[in-house]
């Protein structure tokens, strides 16, 4: 089996990354599948190494291309020595945190990487050095030209989609539109076939309002924004419901029923989520070129430096990474092939039809 080469880069180095990260990789399975190429430093890395005591030995490389199959690489991204405050965002932390990305992000986007896996950063860090985004999806969203992506949370038993990602409560209505909720379905319906495997997926939409609106009487979004997109997409042959009031929706386990779960806003779809995957979901960004996945979690700055950091998380994203590569390569050849299939058939009747009229004449 291929052994897909899968960038990771180290996130806040203050904060909890570099823990989870060595914990996964020290797992020695985790070479069959994969060749992991860190982005940072090295003599960071071995900080962190020595706090969880890991055996981890890793090759330090200049560029992806020269990258040691079988082995844990490392990309320099910086040669200085830095800083590292453990439990605290700095401006120091932040900079190099987005060297790290950026580095990564670039291989990803030119075809380096099959997949990258981000660490966690803290917005308050990334902003004291100059980061102009809310998060990593907004970032990659830019980075790889897109007119528009999906902040997908994703476990075994739930997938739960967002329509706007990192904004004030007081913002979202705001920003919603048919518009928009249009580009986050299709996503995800798309997200569901390519990247899961899913041929027909069933897709619930929550309502924005408490208990969907109640028919207008506690908000008209649900009649004026939401049923239209369901009934429109209905009608092109989606399987599509809702809009359904969140809590109910969740508390009664309906969700159970769905492929996918497109909410509204932030907490409508995460505190569910978390609350039912914690500590084994997966945040993926769907609609990109490139597959990017992340632990559900942030830095946890209190547990930083204490060796208690819990990586299942982080060990989820890198395979499911690996099984969202694998899934949109036999999508896109299947595609490629279907195609080709048939071409092939419409020349073999185009022909045919012509040697009828020859015979004809």
């Amino acid at each position: 089996m291929e052994r897909l080469k899968i960038g990771i880069s180290i996130g806040d180095f203050n904060g909890v990354g570099l823990e989870i990260i060595l914990k996964t990789l020290g797992h020695k399975k985790v070479l069959d599948f994969c060749v992991p190429i860190l982005y940072g430093s090295s003599k960071v890395v071995s900080y962190h190494k020595n706090i969880v005591g890991s055996n981890l030995q890793f090759q330090t490389i200049k560029s992806v291309d020269k990258h040691f199959a079988g082995k844990v690489n490392i990309v320099s991204c910086w040669n200085e020595n830095v800083t590292i405050t453990l439990g605290k965002p700095s401006e120091i932390s932040g900079k190099y945190a987005i060297q790290s990305l950026d580095a990564a992000a670039n291989d990803l986007r030119d075809g380096h990487l099959d997949a990258l896996i981000t660490a966690p950063i803290n917005k308050h860090a990334m902003q004291l050095a100059g980061f102009s985004f809310p998060g990593h999806t907004e970032y990659l969203t830019n980075k790889f030209e897109s007119e528009e992506s999906l902040m997908f949370m994703v476990s075994d038993h739930l997938r739960v989609g967002l329509v706007t990602n990192h904004l004030p409560l007081g913002d979202v209505t705001a920003a919603l539109t048919k518009e928009k909720i249009v580009r986050k379905l299709k996503i995800m319906n798309e997200s569901l076939k390519m990247d899961f495997g899913i041929e027909r997926p069933s897709i619930a939409i929550l309502g924005l309002n408490p208990h969907a609106g109640d028919q207008g009487l506690l908000g008209d979004e649900e009649e004026k924004l939401i049923r239209p997109v369901i009934i429109e997409n209905k009608k092109k042959g989606m399987l599509v419901m809702g809009p359904f009031s969140a809590d109910a929706f969740f508390g009664s386990g309906q969700y159970t029923k769905f492929d996918g779960v497109l909410a509204m806003y932030h907490d409508q779809g995460l505190i569910p989520f978390k609350a039912l995957s914690f500590g084994k979901g997966v945040n993926f960004t769907a609609g990109l070129e490139g597959v990017r996945t992340s632990p559900d979690h942030g830095t946890a700055y209190d547990l930083a430096g204490k060796n208690q950091a819990e990586h299942s998380s982080f060990m989820n994203a890198l395979f499911k990474a690996i099984d969202i590569s694998r899934s949109r390569k036999d999508y896109l050849e299947s595609r490629k092939n279907a195609l080709v299939k048939r071409d092939h058939n419409f020349t073999e009747s185009k022909v045919s039809e012509d040697e009828v009229v020859e015979n004809q004449e």
